[in-house]
């Protein structure tokens, strides 16, 4: 089982590989003229400077939310409060339940 598994791999990639190797064929016939080499040359710079447009806008957005996530301390300090406050609701009604007011046992 192995085997054909192994032989399979192996005849894909034997079928791959001169695909992959002229993929940048200095030689390659469409490219002899100075009109094709500047339209790949353009292509590939269009395409270069679209992924620089993308990754400053994704790093942009990712400092944004680190931001947004870091100098939040108003965000914080009000869910700290609200923390607090739920804190003291509950450690009153625990004290009220212990104390035999009933009615505080199930909060």
């Amino acid at each position: 089982m192995k085997v054909k598994i192994f032989a399979c791999v192996a005849a894909i990639g034997a079928a791959l590989l001169p695909a992959v190797a002229l993929a940048d064929d200095p030689h390659d016939p469409t490219m002899r003229s100075s009109t094709a080499r500047e339209r790949d040359r353009a292509i590939i710079r269009r395409m270069n400077q679209q992924q620089l447009a993308y990754v400053r806008e994704r790093d942009a957005r990712i400092m944004r939310n680190y931001r947004r996530a870091q100098g939040g301390g108003e965000g914080y300090a009000d869910a700290r409060a609200d923390y607090e406050r739920q804190m003291a609701s509950w450690r009153r009604a625990v004290a009220a339940c212990n104390a035999g007011r009933w009615e505080y046992c199930d909060n």
